[in-house]
């Protein structure tokens, strides 16, 4: 992912928007989120949308990351509605090779055959980023459902909602405002990045000619500077090249820790979204805080249920396919 904010980091795949409806199947006339929303209406929802993850993932589990950031844009971008498949969004995902769409079909299969017409593509996606996280070794939390799927696209809209890699901490904090979530939250959900990837394009500009003073961003780590240069020679914006955000503990795959905050600590962020984390004193002593694994953990389920709960709108259906609206 090449990044879970514009990731966790980003589409936000989106199903939601988000949409909760007044009444429908599922919601035993419940208005809004809530948890075991679906315990009258498909009492195993939960359990088979955790076996069908466990089952992709078991194939690829590079697609737990793509999940994560799938979860962040649908939720994120709470003013765009959105088709989770939609061309011209996964256009907009073009960042992220392994999207983790091929875990969301199961899980929404595996649903249906037991409970046609109640499970929401949007809820679905949010069990399954908390089920795809346990898969890469991080703690789970309980999820709300209650969400509906959207009715319309404006796909093409969902890249301008998302904090762009050269955001600084002012206008991240101010980004993740506007959608109701705190400093602290910004940065503990930003942790999700411990598992994505960086491509060229994304932080090439921090390498050379970074300004008129400074040839390379003086903010990374010399050494590491000079790994990334070896990568990304100058003038390239190659964008299938990975390169992992976390540098202690880099895998295919990726594994859930805290390990990237000591990233950050050590001047390896790799974007400047992620640097100026700790650069900045606002922030700085949130990152150190999350250093203790226990805690990051503890907090991202926490900060991943009121994510879960940005942009509630009241219009919305139960999307039989999640690639494409109802007729």
């Amino acid at each position: 992912m090449a990044h879970f904010r514009s990731l966790l980091l980003l589409a936000l795949f989106t199903f939601s928007g988000v949409a909760v409806e007044a009444t429908g199947p599922g919601d035993n006339g419940f208005v809004g989120l809530r948890d075991n929303y679906y315990r009258n209406s498909c009492k195993d929802a939960e359990k088979l949308i955790k076996k069908a993850v466990q089952a992709e993932l078991a194939k690829n589990l590079k697609h737990a990351a793509g999940v994560l950031r799938m979860h962040f844009h649908d939720c994120f971008v709470e003013v765009t509605q959105k088709g989770v498949y939609d061309p011209m969004w996964i256009q907009s995902m073009n960042s992220l090779e392994d999207r983790g769409f091929e875990v969301i079909d199961a899980a929404k299969a595996a649903v249906e055959a037991v409970c046609p017409g109640v499970v929401s593509c949007a809820d679905i996606l949010a069990y399954a980023a908390r089920d795809s996280t346990v898969e890469l070794n991080g703690t789970g939390w309980a999820v709300q459902g209650g969400r509906k799927d959207c009715t319309v696209s404006l796909a093409s809209r969902a890249e301008a909602e998302l904090p762009p890699p050269m955001f600084e901490v002012s206008q991240l904090i101010d980004s993740f405002a506007r959608r109701g979530l705190s400093a602290r939250q910004m940065v503990v959900l930003s942790g999700a990045q411990t598992v994505g990837v960086g491509f060229c394009d994304k932080f090439v500009s921090r390498l050379y000619d970074f300004n008129s003073t400074f040839f390379t961003d003086p903010s990374i780590d010399p050494a590491y500077a000079t790994e990334l240069k070896n990568i990304c020679p100058q003038h390239s914006f190659n964008t299938s090249i990975e390169v992992f955000m976390d540098v202690i503990t880099p895998t295919s795959a990726g594994v859930f820790e805290a390990n990237y905050y000591k990233t950050l600590q050590e001047h390896k962020g790799l974007l400047t979204s992620d640097q100026s984390l700790f650069d900045d004193s606002r922030t700085r002593a949130v990152v150190t805080s999350l250093l203790n694994n226990r805690r990051f953990q503890k907090e991202f389920g926490k900060a991943m249920r009121a994510m879960g709960a940005v942009g509630v709108k009241t219009v919305g259906q139960i999307r039989t396919k999640c690639s494409a609206v109802n007729e």
